[in-house]
């Protein structure tokens, strides 16, 4: 099936069937949950086999579970999000009532990437169907186990009159990325982003890219070096650091990197559980590293690497297993450093104070600020997850992506009558010098 023959045939039921109701749409985020949860254990040997290795723990908890608690949330709170909401009325226009009602856009084109390869397919996805939409999935090439498993998964749970599966290597995401979707998604890298927006373009199609950076963790002189090196290389070793919102590099403020090192080496935090994906990434890996001293947390294949901000490592997003380190001499110094980058998809402070916290919010943008931990804020189904500028636009999960996938729709009904048509035509010598006056006129 190509991109065109599967948004064709969903427009045909669209137009058939119109929405999802409501009641639809809370039976199918439970159906979803019911069989993402029947297939996680066939999930993470997928996974693994694609990446050559990758931890159970980190598919069973970012591409099983979060898609099933999300599905638990938006389904619980679907009614109160659909709810008309009143909108206010100026005098002159009463017994006028309005409101805005959230309409489905349609079919939303969903290309979704490898590192998290369920998680970032289904989570948009749910959000869509939501909204009452149907959609269609484009999995990564990279991870073709997987993308077989989400075809079966959706085929299961939604069948082919509310989701289709393309698969297909670059020529069919060119492909894909150029229908004339009523929304399309892309999570992927930066670069690729911008040729997925032209191809977009030409259909005025909406857009929500999320996309990539250098997240950087600022350590204050305020943190405990110990406990704010082991919870940044927590979040690093998940996924091996193929994760957008992985700690990029480690601003240290007041630290050394020497000392930093040693207490990444006493944090116990050695190994990943999983591979670079493919030869492709780890010759990126290989020449973005190029002259640096990596230290390698663990003996094994699978370990996390601390080196300096040097070369392309200061420059380019690492998306991998090696954690880049920068020295600053203050806080000053370190929010240049962020300035002087493209606004990343998140900025993680250890050590902070209210006062200096405060000075990161209104000296940066960044899709989020996240204080004491790393990553995990992505979990939580009441934040909108998103970036800004070159990380990315939109917002998805929970409530933001229902309303992401949704139109807010205008609704008037007016009364018999209203001051307002006073200014009606013909206009009478009365409602002309009224208006005059109203605008300041003499």
């Amino acid at each position: 099936m190509t991109p065109a023959d599967a948004l064709t045939a969903l427009r045909a039921v669209e137009a058939g069937e119109g929405a999802p109701s409501l009641d639809t749409r809370r039976a199918l985020l439970a159906e979803l949950r019911r069989v993402v949860l029947k297939h996680a254990a066939a999930i993470a040997e997928a996974a693994a086999a694609d990446y050559g290795a990758r931890s159970a723990e980190d598919t069973l908890l970012a591409d099983v579970l979060l898609i099933a608690d999300a599905c638990s949330y938006s389904r619980r709170k679907l009614r109160g999000w659909a709810r008309p909401r009143r909108a206010a009325v100026p005098m002159p226009f009463f017994p006028a009532r309005a409101w805005v009602e959230q309409v489905p856009k349609g079919v939303i084109g969903i290309m979704a990437p490898w590192n998290y390869p369920v998680q970032l397919a289904l989570m948009p996805a749910l959000d869509a169907i939501a909204a009452g939409n149907r959609v269609v999935i484009k999995p990564s090439e990279a991870a073709p186990r997987v993308a077989a498993l989400i075809e079966t998964i959706l085929a299961e749970a939604w069948g082919p009159r509310v989701a289709l599966v393309v698969q297909g290597g670059p020529e069919v995401a060119q492909d894909f990325a150029g229908q004339p979707w009523d929304h399309l998604v892309f999570t992927g890298g930066t670069e690729i982003g911008r040729k997925v927006m032209a191809a977009a373009a030409p259909n005025l199609t909406p857009l929500t890219l999320e996309l990539g950076g250098k997240c950087p963790a600022l350590v204050l002189p305020g943190a405990d070096l110990k406990r704010a090196a082991r919870h940044i290389l927590v979040a690093k070793a998940v996924n091996a650091g193929q994760t957008c919102i992985a700690p990029d590099t480690v601003l240290l403020i007041g630290h050394s990197a020497a000392d930093f090192a040693r207490a990444a080496r006493e944090s116990g935090v050695t190994e990943t559980g999983t591979a670079v994906i493919n030869a492709r990434q780890q010759a990126r890996l290989d020449r973005i590293s190029e002259g640096a001293t990596i230290a390698w947390m663990g003996p094994g294949p699978h370990s996390v690497g601390l080196a300096l901000a040097t070369g392309q490592l200061a420059e380019e997003e690492i998306f991998g297993p090696i954690l880049a380190m920068e020295e600053s001499a203050s806080l000053e110094d370190a929010l240049a450093w962020v300035r002087a980058r493209p606004h990343p998809l998140a900025i993680y402070l250890f050590g902070a104070n209210a006062s200096e916290e405060a000075q990161v919010a209104a000296q940066t943008k960044s899709g989020a600020l996240v204080t004491g931990r790393a990553v995990e804020y992505a979990a939580l189904p009441g934040l909108g997850f998103g970036g800004v500028g070159a990380s990315g636009f939109g917002r998805r999960n929970g409530e933001a992506g229902f309303r992401e996938f949704s139109n807010p729709r205008a609704r008037m009904r007016n009364g018999g009558w209203a001051l307002a048509r006073l200014f009606d035509r013909p206009q009478t010598g009365f409602a002309k010098k009224l208006i005059r006056q109203l605008v300041g006129i003499r």
